[in-house]
């Protein structure tokens, strides 16, 4: 263990040598060429504040509308047929969106039902298992300016419900 912790020490400064190396032995000036990168990440940055702006509002307003704990309620009475915890519904739905918030609803459920409980085990490991969609579509596809996704969303929910469903099955071989 102590020489994977020490070639995490010297790893970074490493490869930094090794760059500033490359681009002297190639000729070209790597703070320039370090300048104009950092220059069009920051146009990239820049150009996604709006996106981000809007996902960070979306979710507020779900979240503080009541429309994630109607839509919840909606959608109880099948979690409930499937053995799935009504409560964790809220935390699938807006995973979806923000992994911050879902965090957040997650500490709510530690507060309410404690960490290692059955509804705390199957959070945690749902959060683990899933993505944030729309962050993950509206983000990567804005900086590249993809305007078609064609089947990224039904991909993802078909995916994040796998996750789900391996979680929760997991969880209850393990609570079993």
């Amino acid at each position: 263990m102590s020489i994977v912790s020490e070639i995490s020490n010297y790893i970074i400064p490493v490869i930094l040598f090794i760059i500033a190396g490359a681009a002297f032995i190639c000729g070209k000036n790597g703070y320039d060429s370090f300048i104009e990168g950092a220059k069009d990440g920051l146009k990239v940055c820049v150009g996604l504040i709006p996106t981000l702006i809007g996902l960070i509002t979306a979710v507020g307003l779900l979240r503080n509308s009541g429309v994630l704990d109607g839509l919840a309620s909606v959608l109880a009475p099948f979690a409930e047929l499937i053995h799935f915890p009504k409560e964790l519904v809220p935390l699938v739905i807006i995973k979806m969106f923000s992994s911050s918030a879902a965090t957040s609803l997650l500490l709510d459920i530690y507060k309410e039902f404690g960490t290692d409980s059955y509804n705390g085990l199957l959070g945690s490991l749902m959060l683990a298992s899933t993505e944030t969609i729309m962050y993950m579509m509206s983000m990567y596809y804005m900086s590249v300016k993809v305007k078609h996704t064609r089947y990224t969303l039904p991909g993802a929910l078909i995916v994040t419900l796998s996750g789900v469903a391996v979680s929760t099955v997991l969880v209850n071989c393990l609570c079993a």
